[in-house]
C-alpha cells in the first residue's frame, strides 16, 4: 500500500516535468534541460517555456522562416527520392 502512494506520488511529481520537457523538445529545444528545470521549478519553468513559444508562433518572420524550412525539407526528400 504504501509503495503503490509512493508510485503515485512520483508520477504526479513528474507529470509537470515530464510535458515542460516534451513541449520543449517538440519546438527544437533541450528535453532534459527543461526537465531539470520543471523538477526544481515546475511552474515558473512551465510558464516560461509557454511565453518562449507563444513569442515564437506570434512572430510573423519566424513563421514565414519555419514554413520555408518545411518547403526545402520536403523538396529535399523528393529529390532524394
Amino acid at each position: 500500500m504504501l509503495v503503490d502512494l509512493l508510485l503515485g506520488g512520483l508520477c504526479a511529481l513528474m507529470f509537470l516535468p515530464l510535458t515542460t520537457g516534451y513541449c520543449a523538445y517538440s519546438y527544437g529545444r533541450s528535453f532534459w534541460l527543461w526537465f531539470a528545470l520543471g523538477c526544481f521549478l515546475p511552474i515558473v519553468s512551465f510558464f516560461v517555456l509557454f511565453a518562449l513559444i507563444a513569442r515564437r508562433q506570434l512572430n510573423p518572420g519566424q513563421q514565414l522562416v519555419d514554413e520555408a524550412k518545411q518547403i526545402l525539407a520536403q523538396a529535399a526528400a523528393v529529390k532524394k527520392g
